[in-house]
């Protein structure tokens, strides 16, 4: 009686049987997550409406800010330009020379 091997061929390994089963777990992880807070803005739309427009004040807050330091530096730089209108050439000596 001959003993006969027989080899199976895997198309994949546990590596990847392993990363799968993460990501499903991970997909699911957040899919409960975004239920939670379904069933939270649902019961609450009050709280969350609250935490939306204060997200809102204190990012037009920010920019609101930050426009005004842009136009405060741009007339700065233009009172700069106004007091000294060759302030960027001074010290610059063009020479010519022929040929040489």
């Amino acid at each position: 009686m001959a003993i006969r091997e027989t080899m199976s061929f895997r198309f994949y390994t546990n590596l990847i049987s392993q990363a799968s089963r993460s990501f499903a777990s991970g997909v699911f992880v957040v899919g409960l997550v975004l239920i939670g807070f379904g069933v939270v803005i649902l019961a609450l739309p009050e709280i969350f409406a609250f935490l939306a427009a204060a997200v809102f004040f204190f990012a037009g807050l920010g920019l609101a800010i930050t426009a005004v330091k842009i136009f405060l530096a741009q007339r700065r730089l233009n009172n700069m330009m106004r007091d000294d209108s060759d302030g960027y050439r001074k010290n610059v000596q063009i020479r010519h020379t022929n040929g040489g």
